[in-house]
């Protein structure tokens, strides 16, 4: 039995900042995260999946349960980063959403989810309209998810504010988690219905030293309150950089010696941490997590809950104030968020540029807010009022086709700017909120957090400020259009750490400018890449769409010359072009490309262009092709001088399609040289057999061809289908034999993604020989690796098709080879066939 009166909540803020390109809203590769295409897809697997299907083990290491964590305990997610794995991760994103409703049903019907600000803006440096915006989008961001109204909201860096707090109440939100340094006084509710600003009976309390075992009730100037909870200091810190999650045992002990043996009263013992903490900051901290809720659920010392079950249980019998102004994060209050308030990880460096680039965006902020009622006013709508609305578009961006809007857009444009009438006026409408949405995103707290203007989370928010100056200067004319030069110049008193960056205004140069777009620039992309990719008719090139109505293909010899139009249209703001372009390739990476807007008056044109630059190709007139294509897509000045045309090339690739076609491109290369030195290692591989077993120094060169050769090797052999395993073996053989450095990353990576593929196609194919013969064979293959390899997913599927199993019954031998299988994965097969309450992601 457990103890009615000692409760336990863990809370995990899972959050990460938006990296979406802001012109392209999809994330782009980030080398920094790699074998991973990008840190959302890094953390994703190494927490945030982890965490939907923690393992408990036994002494042999043997996976005996798999548990969803995140529904024991109380969790938020960023709405921007649920947004992300929504598209990107849908199985973890569906553990999430079950994971609260399985809260429902232990929690006395409380969800363990909590809603968050919208992008992690630190309200109390927020306009009041920003944080209402933030808190109405937070909300219904996590409505349109988990199906029911928020009981509590995190506030990013849990920086607090009364007036953040007012706004929250007045939303209906019942509670708040804050640090302990956040409460600057508390006493029990006076009795008599004494009003709060009474001075009799308030304690005030010293760093860290409230009483964190109950909720406090906070009194707001509207005469409204909101509970306030605030988490063990000394446990959270413990957890996140004092090893706390390096066993689980120990966790468990030191949580339940946080309780106050000689207290009579209902206490809870809470921490609140990044939820990063349980499995990327610290590894297997998702199992220690899991290790120690089970525990907690089998040892009765203590019940697990959540703020909501507890509050309905316990209300609060004392009321605090709050330390104005304050963050969990920055021993200053809110200056990590606006000034150089000496927190920082680069001993020596300066955050000098903090003031200078929040400066600069509340100008542009200010500036553009001008613009934009005034614009608002001119089409008779409520600003604000369609702002706040604008969240049920976000949440919707389904378009079914080329040409086709979004039925999202059109009932908030039926609802909030119904004079938006015509196209023009709905893509104008369309754009403002995007330009609003844009300024909100440029706020995200991570900007600031770290050391150097010119970190990627920094030039992810001058990103966004760039696409808010885009859009007013199309919306605006040409008073908004100078609002660019000006915010640049104003970031030039930003000054990097690095001499290379010099300030903001270079990082504007060199990070921002490049990755603007406009229509052509995707016309280029679409027109660059179907050289190498087979395009529909109607086609998707990330936010934007692609209506094709003319593509011919000419070649000679080794060249190849495309033309063709048609219209590109943004998702996003619905704003159409129709455009021509050609594209001529001599192969490799040399490559050219021309775009220009056109319209039905130049229809006569098209048809003797594509004659003329045939006849061209025809002759293997490459010099005619150019010449034909710089007269025809020449640019009229204002003067009325024609301007040469403006070329692409593969650099004007967005990046993951550079990368992409650059493989095509190197993949023969590469191949030869990698045959190359296969064949020396191959020539020399008995000399360094010989060298090796006499333990003689090796030559180096001799060890840099036996390192590629033999990791080349077994990438060659994991990558064939189906896997070879002879290979594998004897490639691993001559690597421990003569000592070669396997690169441990990629070939965990690989492995881990083939056993994933084999689990796959046993899955899809139960009672099928062959599959569970290939992925046994595979599965016996990966364990002679000499490190871990990555077989978490094949894990999860393993327990995924067991459960199956107890519904589609399978012969006698395909089981007994089944469970063998589920032994190679590390798994004790019949200890999950046994539990019943095991999940799989």
């Amino acid at each position: 039995m457990s103890s009615p009166d000692r409760y336990i909540c863990i809370h995990g803020h899972f959050y990460q900042p938006p990296r979406e390109n802001p012109w392209l809203e999809t994330v782009e590769t980030q080398p920094s995260a790699a074998p991973y295409h990008d840190w959302n897809d890094r953390v994703t697997a190494e927490c945030y999946a982890p965490n939907g299907a923690a393992r408990i083990v036994n002494p042999e290491n043997e996976i005996i349960r798999i548990m969803n964590n995140y529904s024991r305990i109380s969790f938020n997610f960023g709405p921007t980063l649920l947004s992300w794995l929504q598209s990107d991760a849908p199985r973890v994103y569906r553990a999430i959403l079950e994971a609260d409703h399985a809260s429902q049903k232990r929690f006395s019907g409380h969800g363990s989810a909590m809603a968050q600000a919208y992008n992690h803006m630190i309200l109390p440096l927020a306009s009041r309209r920003d944080k209402i915006t933030q808190i109405l989008w937070g909300i219904a961001d996590f409505e349109s998810r988990f199906g029911r109204r928020p009981e509590g909201m995190w506030l990013p860096e849990t920086a607090v504010d009364t007036e953040s707090l007012d706004l929250m109440a007045e939303q209906g939100l019942k509670f708040v988690v804050l640090a302990p340094n956040q409460c600057k006084r508390v006493r029990p509710i006076p009795s008599g219905e004494k009003p709060a600003s009474a001075d009799t009976g308030w304690k005030d309390t010293p760093h860290d030293s409230v009483t964190t075992t109950r909720a406090y009730d906070v009194k707001l100037p509207s005469g409204r309150s909101i509970a306030a909870f605030f988490y063990n200091g000394s446990c959270s810190r413990a957890i996140a950089f004092e090893g706390l999650l390096n066993r689980g045992e120990v966790f468990y002990d030191r949580l339940m010696d946080a309780f106050d043996a000689k207290s009579e009263a209902p206490q809870l013992v809470h921490v609140a941490t990044d939820g990063e903490s349980y499995g990327h900051h610290h590894r297997y901290g998702d199992m220690a997590l899991a290790w120690m809720l089970e525990h907690v659920e089998q040892t009765g010392g203590a019940r697990l809950t959540n703020y909501g079950e507890f509050l309905e249980k316990f209300p609060p019998q004392w009321e605090a104030m709050i330390e104005e102004n304050t963050s969990w994060s920055c021993a200053h209050g809110v200056e990590r968020w606006r000034s150089n308030c000496g927190c920082n990880t680069h001993p020596g460096w300066s955050q000098q540029w903090r003031a200078p680039l929040r400066e600069a965006l509340d100008w542009l902020r200010d500036s553009v807010a001008a613009y934009a009622q005034r614009a608002s006013l001119s089409m008779g709508f409520d600003l604000d009022r369609a702002r706040n609305g604008y969240i049920r578009v976000i949440l919707d961006r389904n378009h079914q086709a080329a040409g086709e809007t979004s039925s999202a857009a059109t009932d908030f444009i039926t609802e909030f700017i119904s004079q938006a009438r015509t196209p023009e006026l709905r893509q104008a409408a369309l754009k403002l909120m995007e330009l609003e949405r844009h300024a909100l995103l440029m706020y995200t707290s991570c900007g600031w957090f770290f050391d150097e203007i010119s970190g990627i989370e920094t030039i992810q928010i001058i990103a966004y400020a760039s696409r808010v100056l885009q859009l007013a200067a199309e919306l605006f004319g040409p008073s908004a259009a100078e609002l660019e030069e000006e915010f640049v110049q104003k970031l030039t008193t930003a000054q990097s750490n690095l001499p290379k960056e010099a300030d903001g205004g270079q990082v504007y140069r060199k990070y921002i400018l490049p990755m603007k777009v406009g229509l052509e620039q995707v016309a280029a992309h679409y027109a660059i890449s179907s050289i190498f990719t087979s395009y529909p008719d109607d086609a998707a090139i990330f936010c934007y769409l692609v209506r094709r109505e003319a593509y011919e293909m000419y070649s000679s010899g080794r060249a190849r010359l495309i033309i063709g139009r048609g219209f590109v249209t943004s998702k996003i703001t619905e704003e159409s072009e129709m455009v021509v372009f050609a594209v001529l390739h001599l192969g490799d990476h040399n490559l050219t490309a021309a775009v220009k807007r056109w319209n039905t008056a130049l229809e006569p044109t098209y048809a003797p262009l594509c004659d003329a630059l045939q006849s061209a190709m025809t002759r293997a007139d490459i010099a005619e092709v150019i010449r034909v294509v710089d007269r025809q897509f020449a640019e009229a000045s204002a003067g009325g001088e024609l301007q040469p045309a403006h070329t692409y090339s593969l650099t004007s690739l967005f990046q993951d399609e550079q990368r992409r076609i650059l493989g095509l491109i190197l993949t023969s290369t590469l191949s030869e040289v990698e045959a190359s030195i296969a064949a020396i290692y191959e020539t020399q591989a008995s000399l360094l057999h010989f060298l090796s077993q006499s333990q003689l120094p090796k030559p180096q060169a001799l060890l840099l061809a036996a390192n590629f050769a033999v990791n080349a090797g077994l990438r060659h052999a994991l990558d064939s289908e189906p896997v070879d395993a002879v290979e594998v073996r004897a490639l691993l053989e001559v690597a421990e034999a003569d000592k070669i450095e396997l690169d441990r990353q990629e070939l965990s990576y690989l492995a881990g993604t083939r056993m994933k593929q084999a689990m796959m196609a046993v899955l899809g194919n139960m009672g099928n020989t062959e599959h569970l013969e290939n992925a046994l064979t595979l599965a016996r293959t990966l364990a002679l690796f000499p490190f871990e390899t990555r077989i978490w997913h094949a894990q999860n599927i393993w327990n995924e098709t067991m459960q199956q199993t107890r519904v589609k019954k399978q012969t006698t031998d395909w089981m007994k080879q089944f469970m063998e299988l589920g032994q190679q994965l590390h798994i004790c097969a019949e200890c999950l066939w046994s539990d019943e309450n095991s999940v799989a992601i």
